[in-house]
């Protein structure tokens, strides 16, 4: 057939050139083949089709196709592929009237508004109201207002693509869902009713594009498909990945391909991506980002998760055959805000949901229990066998009795795990979802599981296990705590706002980590800034951000980054005398609303954090006499009497003392600022009971680690009142004696245990000798002193 088709090209003046028209008018003159008889019969069976009209028809084609190729053909083969391009493949099967009864005289162009038109958008993209009218989207609660501007964005004339910014996890992707959804049931303006989201799913058409040009030519067939059809709107998650996508060496990227279109509004797009990747991606492309329209999706408050968890609650109970109460939706929520800070609701709190349910399931699926009961049936099973055999038939009896019980048990468990008459097979609790969150935070289950109202009853007598002679100091913190807590105070500002004063190794830092510790259930929910740091005024941008345009936008602040990931924290901020007076100008927001505006201009939520603020302002007043005291004796300063006390302050009370530095600090600072903290609190200097209780504190870490290693440690009162006298000095507190501590214990009880002294099983005893400390062999010692608490 190819080769009649070539003569006849030739004869016809197509200089060989093989079109559709000369493999057709083979077919209807040659009566050999096979296709010839097959015409006929067609012909023959439709209703006006005539067999010889059709033959006239393509010998009339034939010759307009010669025609085509004289006024066409110059040599060249650009020219042979484009009148190859004629013919019938352009005129399609209306080009030969013959023809009509054979595809319904429409032309092949025509059937793109068919279903055939969406073959690209189909292969490379979902479509979301198909989906949402075969119940395979989930409900979208609590997000009515943002589909609303999405829906208003969409009516527009122009620039009628919404771009959806927010945090991951706040529910993006759900808003297109929730538009879909609404589509599926009607429940939008009349110019978006019989409008279809297509997600469009970039993974996928990059991949497996190996040559250049691939790529490209799928993004065009997508957009040419969208842009033909009035109906389609394209949802393109992570609309990012689509500046450099498919762009190499003398190509255009995705973004570029797609603009002309945005421009003429020929498409509409519907794109989501994060605020970083919007600062620092689309931002960065003027000509794209003006084609979008800026929607800013938040997260969730609390609240408003709790809403979402409950109208998502039917399909995952469905799922799991885990009945869901409202307590474990709640308390997923509010332990998921607190320890996943670096999560977004409502997407953490339903990831923590899903988990917990599933393990619940599984543990009822198959117990411990149940499977401890089945080995050993089967253990029994063989003992019975062996015991009949051996014609021991009271031993084979009781065995069947010890199956017989074993079997009933089995029995109630498997009552136990299978579904009620609702059909759930359990019910998910708060203990449920805390073990979850354990595992993924590392935090111990009773912390996550602890009260906030046993917490605050309890807060004083937890900070005063690691703050030791500050009993002043915890008591008003505490009290100005539960305070906050409890709804007492105003509750735009932080939980807490509060200046430590007091002189160098009192307490001061080691009183904000335990608070983290105790209220938040880790010490490094501490955030710590360093004040040294912000000397200068221009410092204050290394704290929200650098304004645009400046190096390190795209990173953000130090605190504000920190806040936003962390939102539950202890903000500690070191030595704040040091630093530059506009850093205190730029907190007054977060003092007084409990929030801060970061270089981006985003609203940083400060409300759950509390803030610390340290400082060293008049220690040197307070220590002038007592630092020049050479050969400072313990036995002069007890914290029982006024007159030790004293000695201390160089003579002046605790109240004298008092007022002096708060006089020094309201010098210092601005009387905005001193009257935006909650409460200043005044950090008393360590007399000598105290250093013993600090001794006691730290060696019982030592005695931790030396536990481990099989060796229990005993130390004299001696050796302590000695730690004691080398390790504190009014002018630096008690931040020495760990350096004491590390020097004369842990380095000399090194030593013993390489000279073979001390080893596992033995009880080594810290003693003082000529001045010095020793380690000994506490069964060797003939009569070792009994230690005794220090009074």
């Amino acid at each position: 057939m190819f080769s009649d088709a070539e003569h006849l090209s030739i004869s016809t003046g197509s200089k060989g050139v093989i079109m559709p028209e000369h493999l057709l008018m083979c077919i209807v003159t040659r009566e050999t083949y096979s296709a010839n008889r097959v015409i006929r019969n067609i012909c023959d069976e439709l209703p006006n089709s005539n067999f010889e009209d059709l033959r006239r028809d393509v010998a009339e084609a034939v010759r307009a196709s010669s025609n085509n190729y004289d006024s066409l053909s110059d040599g060249s083969d650009s020219d042979e592929d484009e009148m190859n391009q004629q013919g019938l493949s352009d005129r399609g099967m209306s080009g030969i009237p013959g023809l009509t009864g054979f595809g319904g005289g429409n032309k092949v162009k025509d059937s793109k508004k068919g279903k055939n038109s969406r073959k690209t958008l189909d292969q490379y993209g979902k479509n979301l109201t198909d989906r949402a009218k075969n119940g395979k989207i989930d409900p979208v609660i609590g997000r009515e207002e943002e589909i609303n501007r999405v829906m208003q964005i969409l009516a527009r004339r122009t620039k009628n693509n919404p771009c959806l910014v927010g945090e991951p996890g706040v529910g993006k992707t759900a808003i297109a869902e929730g538009l879909a959804l609404k589509i599926a049931e009607g429940d939008v303006p009349e110019i978006i009713k019989n409008k279809i989201v297509y997600s469009i799913d970039m993974g996928s058409m990059v991949a497996g594009s190996k040559y250049r040009g691939d790529f490209e030519e799928r993004i065009k067939n997508v957009l040419d498909e969208a842009s033909s059809d009035e109906n389609v709107i394209l949802f393109i998650d992570e609309i990012h990945t689509l500046i450099g996508a498919g762009g190499g060496e003398g190509s255009l990227d995705a973004a570029n391909i797609m603009k002309p279109m945005l421009t003429k509004n020929e498409l509409q797009i519907i794109g989501a991506t994060t605020l970083d990747e919007y600062s620092k991606v689309i931002e960065k492309d003027s000509a794209l980002e003006r084609r979008f329209q800026k929607v800013m999706i938040n997260e969730p408050s609390t609240a408003d998760a709790i809403l979402i968890l409950k109208g998502l609650r039917l399909k995952y109970e469905e799922h799991h055959k885990i009945k869901i109460p409202d307590e474990a939706i709640e308390q997923a929520v509010i332990l998921s805000s607190r320890y996943l800070s670096d999560r977004f609701l409502p997407d953490k709190a339903i990831d923590l949901i899903d988990e917990a349910a599933a393990k619940k399931r599984i543990n009822f699926a198959v117990s411990g229990e149940e499977k401890s009961l089945n080995n050993k049936l089967e253990e029994l099973g063989k003992l019975k066998k062996a015991a009949a055999d051996e014609m021991e038939f009271e031993k084979a009896q009781g065995f069947r009795e010890q199956e017989i019980a074993i079997q009933n048990r089995l029995e109630e468990l498997k009552k136990a795990s299978k579904p009620d008459e609702s059909g759930f097979t359990g019910t998910l609790t708060v203990d449920d979802i805390a073990d979850v969150l354990a595992k993924w935070s590392g935090i111990p289950v009773a912390k996550i599981t602890e009260s906030d109202a046993s917490k605050l009853k309890n807060l004083e007598e937890e900070l005063k296990k690691r703050v030791i002679g500050q009993d002043e100091a915890v008591t008003a913190i505490s009290k100005a705590i539960r305070r906050s807590r409890l709804g007492l105070k105003d509750p735009k500002k932080p939980s807490g706002s509060f200046i430590f004063l007091g002189t160098t190794g009192v307490g001061k830092t080691e009183l904000a980590k335990a608070l983290a510790e105790v209220m938040f259930g880790d010490e490094n929910a501490l955030v710590r800034i360093d004040m040294s740091e912000y000397m200068e005024k221009h410092d204050v941008s290394k704290l929200i951000g650098s304004p645009p345009g400046y190096v390190g936008y795209e990173e953000g602040g130090q605190l504000t980054e920190k806040i936003r990931r962390h939102p539950y924290s202890v903000v500690l901020f070191d030595e704040i005398e040091k630093a530059h007076p506009e850093i205190f100008n730029s907190m007054l927001q977060i003092l007084d609303d409990g929030r801060m505006t970061d270089g981006k201009g985003r609203l940083v939520d400060f409300k759950n954090t509390i803030i610390i603020m340290t400082s060293n302002i008049g220690a040197r007043m307070l220590t002038g006499e007592a630092g020049r005291k050479i050969g400072f004796d313990l036995a002069d300063t007890s914290d029982k009497d006024e007159a030790s006390r004293e000695r201390l302050y160089g003579g002046k009370t605790y109240d004298d003392a008092k007022k002096v530095v708060i006089d020094e600090l309201k010098k210092t600072f601005s009387p905005e600022f001193v009257n935006r903290v909650d409460e200043i609190i005044f950090f008393r200097m360590l007399g000598r009971d105290s250093i013993l209780k600090i001794v006691d504190l730290l060696t019982a870490n030592v005695s931790k680690r030396v536990n481990e290693l099989g060796i229990s440690i005993k130390l004299t009162d001696e050796a302590k009142l000695f730690l004691a006298r080398k390790g504190y000095d009014p002018q630096y507190g008690a931040r020495p004696l760990k350096r004491v501590i590390q020097a004369m214990v842990e380095d000399r009880f090194s030593e013993a245990m390489l000279d073979g002294v001390i080893g596992p099983g033995k009880e080594a005893l810290v003693d003082v000798k000529d001045d010095e400390i020793v380690i000994l062999d506490a069964s060797k010692v003939e009569a070792p002193p009994t230690p005794v608490t220090a009074n």
